[in-house]
């Protein structure tokens, strides 16, 4: 499908690749205060997930050049997925799930937990030696001791087939509690300098910082470095999950990676689109330049697709990062009750408590929509449908 709505009532133009009438009012305006913003270039290319965010809209994809705002990252820089397909045979894995369950809940730390003892992948990361922020962030401990672990809320492991049985693991993290401390604080200092400098806002959440300051550019570091950290993260936890299966169902010989991808879906690039070099932030959107693949999750219980970007400009090589909620948290927890859960969760070994009610599929957009919506942005490659899911 093509773009679906222009809106030109802001500085540049907002393009949505989803139907109007499907994105809240609180979304919209966040989107046009976006927008509006003297250093946004081109326009601002919304994604089929789009929903209401802190700070700035999740599913959206802003182009800048000479400032940064720090809210429309968000506090969870690095954010991602990652996802692995195995030569694993579907029956022997479908008749051991919670088997698999609990050796991967042993091997990886979930919620606010991090882990009692290092590997020595762990010690040995390179990114240590380049961590630019040690003044902004003191807690040396946690900063390594979560490395390698999930996190809460959203963030999930997965175990999947697909349509050709294959098995599949799949895990959504980011940068943990470095990466929301240091936005955190570089969201603060950027507000503070556009109050000392009596910049008018639309939105206090959209407070910048301006290239060829010293927070712009210390902001640049801290943001790409825990973005490496997200990355390794990842990377950490999805080599236990695959030692532990191989221990189960290979002999213990390494498992093949038929096929890895490694994605982020909240950060910044440094790229170039319509001739001009941009800092381009992807806040709940996916790169999905010509070829290049990446991760569509959706909600628990319902599918989720591997896909090929097919590199589309007006999108600024973007695509969605999942459905996109259409629900608060709170406003879930109101409507849906254990039973709900539980139907909705049918066949897939996961909790099934009121601690995860908030994540049910029903506080999500059909992921079929999401995925029709932007046909002339990627390509599907694969197709999962959850069997095992673990939420921090």
């Amino acid at each position: 499908m093509p773009i679906k709505a222009v809106l030109n009532k802001a500085r540049v133009p907002i393009k949505l690749w989803t139907d109007l009438d499907t994105v809240e009012s609180g979304a919209l305006d966040q989107l046009t205060q976006t927008a509006n913003l003297p250093f946004v270039f081109k326009h601002v290319a919304v994604m089929p997930d789009v929903h209401v965010g802190k700070g700035a809209t999740v599913g959206t994809v802003v182009a800048t050049q000479k400032a940064i705002v720090p809210a429309c990252v968000g506090v969870d820089i690095g954010c991602g997925m990652m996802a692995v397909k195995t030569q694993l045979s579907a029956g022997p894995v479908l008749e051991s799930l919670k088997k698999i369950r609990s050796a991967i809940e042993s091997a990886v730390p979930v919620g606010f937990e991090g882990n009692k003892s290092l590997t020595d992948s762990v010690k040995s990361w390179v990114g240590w030696k380049k961590f630019p922020a040690a003044e902004k962030y003191k807690d040396k401990g946690k900063l390594k001791s979560q490395l390698g672990s999930l996190g809460g809320g959203n963030h999930f492991i997965e175990v999947c087939l697909d349509k050709q049985n294959a098995v599949w693991v799949m895990l959504h993290s980011g940068s943990r509690n470095v990466g929301k401390t240091l936005a955190d604080s570089y969201i603060r200092r950027a507000q503070e300098i556009c109050q000392k400098n009596l910049v008018r806002l639309p939105n206090r959440d959209l407070a910048y910082l301006a290239e060829g300051t010293p927070e712009f550019t210390e902001y640049l570091a801290a943001l790409e470095w825990c973005q490496e950290y997200a990355l390794q993260n990842r990377v950490e936890m999805m080599n236990r999950i695959l030692e532990k299966l191989a221990a189960l169902f290979h002999d213990k010989e390494p498992l093949k990676r038929l096929l890895e991808v490694n994605c982020h879906h909240n950060y910044v690039a440094r790229e170039r689109h319509f001739g001009e070099n941009v800092l381009l932030t992807r806040k709940g959107a996916v790169r999905a330049q010509q070829g290049e693949l990446g991760i569509i999750p959706g909600s628990m219980g319902a599918q989720s697709f591997i896909v090929r970007g097919l590199g589309n400009e007006e999108s600024f090589h973007s695509c969605s990062h999942g459905a996109g909620r259409t629900m608060s948290r709170a406003q879930a927890k109101k409507k849906f009750n254990l039973k709900d859960l539980a139907e909705q969760t049918q066949g897939v070994e996961c909790r099934k408590d009121r601690g995860v009610l908030d994540e049910i599929p029903g506080a999500y957009k059909d992921i079929k929509k999401v995925m029709a919506n932007q046909s002339d942005l990627v390509e599907v490659v694969a197709e999962l449908k959850q069997v095992l899911c673990i939420k921090g």
